[in-house]
């Protein structure tokens, strides 16, 4: 059985977050995956077409376990920590925007 890391914050989680990211493909592609998200939600809460709902969890994790899967080669995080998992990839996308992580 694997080894489950414990944190305490988001803030202890989210450089073990980066670490798990450090494939540039595998961030491009959790970028790509975001930014549908937003979108898909924008264009859900915009025009009240509630049923594109459950477009968000295929959009998002999609681009993001194909980048794991087959580029950073390592489980995603969502498995074991999925709520600080959901925030990072939304903290990671800010920073990729800001340029504190690159693209």
């Amino acid at each position: 059985m694997e080894n489950i890391k414990r944190f305490n914050s988001f803030a202890e989680f989210y450089p073990y977050y980066l670490s798990e990211h450090s494939n540039s493909t595998c961030r491009r592609l959790h970028f790509i995956g975001t930014t549908l998200v937003i979108f898909i939600l924008a264009l859900t809460v915009g025009r009240g077409a509630w049923t594109l709902l459950w477009v968000l969890p295929l959009a998002g994790y999609s681009f993001a376990w194909v980048g794991h899967f087959f580029f950073e080669k390592n489980r995603p995080a969502t498995f074991q920590h999925p709520f600080y998992s959901l925030l990072g990839d939304f903290v990671m996308y800010r920073d990729m925007i800001l340029g504190r992580v690159p693209f």
